[in-house]
């Protein structure tokens, strides 16, 4: 069997495809992986082809969004009453609506106009896409042959209905047949590595879901100063995923943030002054996002990354943005979350964890009201028996190789 995978945005997208690229190849098929250079780094040390043949996403449109980082005082979350409305409806969601425009307009042709080159020679039967390429939608349909997203943010809040009419211009300028069914989108299905009581999707659909590896890239460890760490006190890990760093360098080559945007180094900063408080030992990922004039407390250790999966095994409390990735990393592991939403699918997500208990969705950034609510979770013997339970539901889940025959299945 050959599978064309696409992989786009920021490399959390790449780590999401990486175990399934992984298991197909280890069961003897030929898999090539399309994706940009932002994200081809990922899959380096597997046996698949990779090709950088995708176009960049562009976050924002410099000539109208609305730069926040200006704004005196905390940053404010995504999801608190003061922050405008990121919702999963693109009528009342500035950057949603952006997004969308951009993922039915060019990003779609010129990915789909790199993918079929690429097919020419990669003959695929089936086609894995990230969840954000349309492209890929387009191209499978040219040849006939199934395709199902990666386990993806925006999958899980995008109503499909909201991407059917430009998916469909799209379909006649390739003179393909238009949909009426908002699940074209998705009619073989989608990947997901959480089981259906867990699930962060809104919208139905058949999903093929696979238990969550907690060994993405193999070539990572931690590192030896890891051993030292008190463990006297609880252990508390933080971390802000791989998009906002992209955003701090939006910031950083004069790009204005979209509205609801916020600059991931103010919520840095509180996350940092918040933990120092705490009866903690944290580690802190930074992910080089600058932080030269912050004094963390004598309990609060700064990385630029570690291997967040490894970590989470021993943490007790996991502060994160939100992102899909880490969720699903954390109910995997068993850990309780404080969720600090952004942008993008992370306040649904927050809202989510909350509402499974999980965790809680954090609007307040104030140092002293995040040590507060992480005091509080720390604390909360109902959540980390709900997060053991997400665990052992995600642990009886089927090994990520069935993946392979799944779709044997499906091309058969």
């Amino acid at each position: 069997m050959r599978v064309l995978c696409t992989a786009t945005g920021s490399p959390s997208h790449g780590r999401a495809l990486l175990p399934l690229a992984r298991a197909l190849a280890a069961a003897g098929h030929e898999v090539t992986v399309a994706s940009t250079s932002d994200v081809a780094p990922v899959f380096a040390a597997d046996q698949v082809t990779v090709s950088e043949c995708l176009p960049q996403l562009q976050l924002a449109p410099p000539s109208t969004a609305a730069a926040p980082s200006d704004a005196a005082g905390p940053p404010v979350p995504a999801g608190s009453p003061d922050s405008p409305a990121l919702g999963a409806d693109p009528e009342s969601n500035p950057h949603l609506r952006m997004m969308l425009e951009r993922l039915t307009g060019a990003q779609a042709t010129e990915g789909h106009q790199a993918l079929l080159t690429l097919s020419r020679e990669a003959r695929p039967d089936v086609i894995i896409r990230d969840g954000m390429d349309l492209g890929a939608v387009l191209l499978a349909e040219q040849l006939g042959i199934p395709h199902l997203p990666i386990p993806s943010g925006l999958v899980n809040i995008i109503d499909p209905a909201a991407l059917l009419p430009g998916l469909n211009r799209l379909r006649e300028q390739l003179g393909l047949p238009v949909q009426d069914d908002p699940a074209s989108l998705y009619p073989y299905g989608r990947f997901d590595y959480l089981p259906a009581e867990y699930s962060f999707a809104r919208f139905p659909a058949t999903v093929l879901a696979y238990r969550q590896t907690t060994v993405v890239d193999r070539t990572a460890g931690l590192p030896d100063w890891v051993t030292r760490l008190p463990t006297d006190r609880p252990l508390v890990f933080a971390a802000v995923g791989t998009a906002l760093p992209m955003v701090r360098a939006m910031l950083a080559e004069g790009t204005p943030l979209p509205q609801g945007m916020t600059d991931p180094s103010e919520v840095l900063r509180s996350i940092i002054a918040g933990l120092s408080e705490l009866n903690c030992t944290a580690v802190v990922a930074t992910a080089d996002i600058p932080l030269h004039d912050v004094r963390p407390g004598p309990n609060v250790h700064l990385t630029d990354r570690l291997a967040q999966p490894l970590l989470l095994e021993c943490a007790d409390l996991f502060v994160t943005h939100g992102g899909y990735n880490s969720i699903r990393e954390a109910v995997r592991t068993g850990t309780p979350m404080a969720v600090l939403p952004n942008f993008g699918d992370q306040p649904l997500n927050a809202e989510r964890v909350q509402a499974l208990g999980l965790g809680r969705h954090l609007t307040d950034t104030r140092p002293e009201a995040l040590a507060a609510a992480c005091q509080d979770l720390l604390d909360d013997r109902a959540v980390a028996a709900r997060t053991r339970q997400a665990r052992l539901a995600t642990l009886a889940l089927p090994d990520i190789g069935q993946a392979a025959a799944d779709l044997e299945k499906l091309v058969s």
